[in-house]
């Protein structure tokens, strides 16, 4: 072992010397990031483009990430940003906007070097998504999600990358990257990763979570899953998410069949710590061959394994879109202008109701829990405009017309994804089914061939039923609704309404209220229907919610709120204080178990030999 480690060594004093000096390779981006020296919650980070033959330069930030689709500004977060000669001499620098910076006289560049604050401890976290966003926490984590770190040069994003990261030696580093470790001597307290990509587009696929080791990994048919936890108040384990995550993503692989993409997959938890300045937006971010997830610590551990389930299944399935399906506004990402896909309905909408059709695929959950399901989808996806032609949407979701429908691309999108696997089954006999298409997509196209954006429909019409060109006029391209009873007929469901018990709060997954991120304040959201103790106490659409109980709440604590209402017994007296029409107002009820009304699907009593019962098997069982 110690040969080893001396042999290491070695390497580093190499690496170590070259990475101080000039890069004369031309051909290759180098940026080092020194996780030891921390200063004031900030890690200097130093990128070194190679030779430069042009009098000028810009190196940006990005503006947004692919999987976030919304305008995140990471240059916000930087600061200090200089650019040096070859001879240690300070280059002329101009910024330009939040996340650009033009540097002159840029053939003597030898490098940019910058400072870079994180977002998990700044309020509000400027409205970046947690799991998309960065934490900086001395000697204990370092959540690198590498957009937010390292910078790009204007027409050098195509060029390789090596990330020298440079990192305390008891914090390791959880991460899909295959690494070169390169390490100091046994007495230093650091040791430097080294990872190699080929364009830039890769340092922003891989996250990388430092921290202490809470790791493991488990071998699923020729793929290795690496997870990674950090629990700041030792609340949680690996070994508490492991199993549950092994067995979730063993149904995956099974019912993925031959479809495989990576060798290597790495999930990385963070466990937010909801009594401190942490991470206060919950979920999980895609990448191909990772996810980074945040959530609360608080949360009990058989709801955190649950929730793991539905997003960490989510992202897991965009290994076939859109890493292998994709076009080419996705794989020639422009980070600080970007133009968008017409094709969310399929890269986010598929993906979602893969998600949920594997769980009841492989008996994860029954027949019933998954049509309760899409009924929750169906409710959430018409607060939104049902007109909306889902290309157009998806096209000018940046725009501010479109931001706000981004949400029904989990609710709509995956209806789609339903509808059209349905319409599938009934043309082919139930021999063919959505799964199947994008398997013919895959082969056709792949993780290194990109489509056209228009070209993606008359493709899934040649490589499947003429018919089918009609369901993409009429409802994605088209503005037609999609009449859900009408396919749900085709294999043997109906509708029918009943009373079901609710949260306070919440419906399923669907909120009674919502925030506002400029004001922080939480209303009662317009355009749906209580529930019954809502409207026993009163509450109003538009009513902004003060406290509850004595306690102020805005959207930084909306989880505290959400669980706290949950702990309420039958009989315990409720004051809400809220802002109506510019006015305070006190509502007071007793607390009796919210009831609302709720359609469901369920099953028509048909014969076995049934054409829609051999459908419905075929959709939901073969």
């Amino acid at each position: 072992m110690k040969k080893i480690i001396y042999a290491v060594a070695a390497i580093a004093t190499l690496v170590g010397c070259k990475s101080t000096q000039q890069n004369t390779n031309s051909d290759l981006v180098v940026a080092n990031l020194d996780l030891v020296n921390v200063d004031e919650d900030k890690v200097m980070v130093s990128v070194d483009p190679g030779k430069f033959t042009t009098e000028e330069t810009t190196f940006y930030i990005p503006k947004t990430v692919p999987g976030t689709y919304s305008t995140d500004n990471y240059g916000q977060f930087i600061e200090g940003v200089k650019a040096i000669d070859y001879k240690g001499n300070e280059l002329s620098v101009t910024k330009l906007d939040d996340n650009s910076w033009k540097i002159s006289n840029a053939t003597a560049l030898d490098k940019v070097t910058y400072w870079v604050n994180d977002s998990y401890d700044i309020e509000g976290e400027e409205g970046v998504f947690s799991p998309a966003g960065t934490n900086i926490k001395a000697g204990e984590n370092f959540m690198l999600n590498l957009h937010g770190f390292v910078g790009y040069f204007d027409g050098m994003s195509e060029k390789p990358y090596q990330l020298v990261i440079k990192h305390p030696k008891d914090l390791i580093a959880g991460t899909s990257l295959k690494k070169v470790a390169v390490a100091t001597d046994e007495e230093q307290t650091y040791a430097t990763d080294q990872f190699n990509v080929n364009r830039y587009f890769e340092v922003t696929d891989h996250p990388i979570m430092y921290s202490t080791p809470d790791t493991t990994s488990f071998q699923l048919q020729g793929m290795k899953v690496k997870l990674q936890v950090y629990s700041p108040n030792k609340a949680y384990s690996v070994e508490d998410i492991a199993p549950k995550m092994k067995e979730m993503m063993q149904a995956q692989k099974a019912f993925l069949g031959e479809i495989d993409n990576t060798d290597v997959y790495a999930v990385l938890l963070y466990l937010s710590d909801v009594n401190a300045q942490d991470a206060q937006g919950f979920g999980a971010l895609e990448h191909h061959t990772s996810t980074t997830v945040v959530l609360p610590e608080s949360m009990p551990l058989e709801r955190l394994n649950e929730t793991m389930k539905d997003v960490v299944s989510h992202e897991f399935f965009h290994i076939i879109t859109p890493l292998s399906v994709h076009s080419n506004e996705v794989h020639f990402f422009d980070y600080n202008d970007p133009e968008m896909s017409q094709h969310l309905w399929m890269y986010e909408g598929v993906t979602e109701y893969f998600a949920n059709l594997f769980q009841v695929k492989e008996g994860l959950i029954d027949h019933q829990a998954f049509y309760d399901r899409m009924s929750e989808k169906i409710t959430s996806s018409k607060q939104f405009d049902d007109t909306m032609p889902f290309t157009v949407m998806s096209e000018n979701i940046l725009d501010e017309e479109y931001e706000s429908s981004y949400y029904n691309v989990y609710q709509k999108g995956a209806l789609i994804g339903m509808s059209l696997d349905i319409r599938l089954r009934e043309l082919s006999n139930g021999e063919m089914g959505i799964l199947d298409l994008m398997k013919k997509l895959s082969n056709k196209y792949g993780k290194d061939k990109p489509f056209e954006d228009e070209e993606l429909i008359p493709a899934i019409v040649e490589l499947t039923y003429p018919e089918i060109q009609n369901f993409f006029d009429t409802y994605i391209t088209g503005t037609t609704p999609i009449p859900y009873g009408d396919f749900f007929a085709k294999v043997g469901v109906e509708e029918t309404e009943s009373e079901v018990q609710t949260g306070v709060f919440l419906k399923g997954q669907q909120p009674y209220i919502d925030g506002n991120p400029q004001t922080k304040e939480l209303f009662f959201r317009e355009g749906i229907a209580f529930n019954s103790f809502l409207n026993e106490l009163g509450a109003e659409p538009k009513d902004v919610i003060k406290s509850v109980n004595g306690t102020e709440y805005n959207i930084e604590n909306v989880y505290g709120l959400i669980m706290g209402s949950r702990g309420w017994k039958e009989g315990d007296q409720v004051t809400m204080i809220i802002e109506r029409d510019g006015e305070e107002k006190t509502l007071e009820a007793t607390y009796k178990t919210p009831t609302d009304k709720e359609t469901k699907l369920q099953e028509m009593e048909l014969s076995s030999d049934d054409q829609r019962v051999k459908l419905r098997k075929a959709w939901l069982e073969n």
